[in-house]
């Protein structure tokens, strides 16, 4: 038997298709997507979603009709609509993408749903659980689809880590340690680290601009978070600390391209000091975005948001109405914890 913890480890096959669950040829699936909301986050995911194979995009929706002509115009769509449930009905669209703000998600998703259509919804999912509960209640009436865009959990180095955590390679997660000036990507690690089904035993948070939260699972596991101002220099890291090990994704941690482990060798002890401060020995893996995504103004690593528009692609394909690497149990735990954070820091 190899030395070598991460030996055998599958570094980032989609968590779909290494369980089986889809083929990976489906990218290919004909999909014809709808957009609500016009700003810049949908025409980031229009043009990264033009180079998934079986993906078109056939409709845009704005409050204010001139506000989606000038948005179809911009990118080549071919219809408008100034009116979101019209778009909806559309009997040319499929799957609606949401990327409003946050306190109209359920608004806007709920239109699509009762209009039969699949849905991808930007992060948070909702304003708080209770809306996040609602909309997945509708999604199961009507069978469709309902994911929660949390494009972290769809990058390689996500998907690497989240094997590397189910191989045991880390021991027993006991430690999360993330941070960003949006709290629901921070939150998201901590189910990824501890399990959907995992309860928290206290929580406590408070600031309301540059906040934190401690949540702790129990006697001997935790996540310390941090939602620091968005014009601050961030470390953006997310850290995984097991038994028996570490992972780092690293910066930007929410759509991190490189995953670094350490590790020590089977049997070895993962602390230096009890090694006489010999470190354990580091892992690096780097996965470059997708070449053929080009964005004219993007945020860091946004062109990665072709990696969650093929595993819908592929998901929906396999006639599946949740992606695994994000999935109704998960995103509710991060929603939870979101409406509870929230509570305590504002009130």
């Amino acid at each position: 038997m190899s030395a070598d913890p991460l030996s055998g480890v599958p570094p980032a096959t989609p968590l779909d298709v290494r369980r089986g669950l889809t083929k990976a040829e489906d990218v290919a699936f004909p999909l014809r997507w709808g957009v609500i909301g016009t700003g810049s986050i949908s025409a980031q995911w229009v043009g990264c979603l033009r180079q998934c194979k079986g993906a078109t995009v056939t409709a845009v929706a704005a409050r204010h009709l001139e506000r989606a002509q000038e948005f179809a115009h911009r990118l080549n769509i071919p219809s408008a609509y100034g009116d979101y449930g019209e778009m909806a009905a559309a009997p040319d669209v499929d799957v609606v993408y949401v990327g409003t703000i946050t306190p109209l998600h359920k608004e806007h998703s709920l239109l699509a749903i009762e209009a039969g259509k699949h849905v991808l919804c930007e992060k948070p999912l909702a304003a708080n659980l209770a809306d996040a509960q609602a909309m997945y209640a509708a999604a199961e009436v009507r069978g469709v689809m309902l994911q929660d865009a949390m494009w972290t959990r769809f990058f390689p180095a996500v998907e690497h880590a989240r094997a590397a955590i189910e191989a045991g390679v880390i021991g027993a997660p006991k430690l999360v340690q993330s941070d960003f000036f949006d709290p629901v990507y921070a939150i998201q690690a901590v189910p990824l680290a501890f399990g959907a089904d995992a309860t928290p035993s206290a929580l406590v948070a408070t600031g309301k601009r540059a906040g934190a939260a401690v949540i702790e699972y129990g006697e001997d596991r935790c996540a310390v978070l941090a939602f620091p101002p968005f014009n601050a220099e961030l470390a953006e890291v997310t850290e995984i600390v097991g038994s028996d090990g570490r992972i780092t994704l690293e910066q930007p941690g929410h759509c991190p391209t490189g995953i670094t482990f350490r590790v020590p060798p089977k049997g070895g002890v993962p602390s230096r000091y009890r090694t006489r401060n010999a470190p354990a020995p580091v892992q690096r893996f780097e996965y470059p975005l997708p070449s053929a995504v080009g964005l004219p103004v993007a945020f860091p690593n946004q062109h990665g948001f072709l990696y969650q528009a093929e595993a819908v692609h592929r998901c929906l394909a396999a006639g599946l109405r949740v992606c695994p690497q994000y999935d109704k149990a998960e995103s509710l735990h991060a929603m939870d914890l979101l409406t509870r954070i929230n509570q305590a820091r504002f009130g």
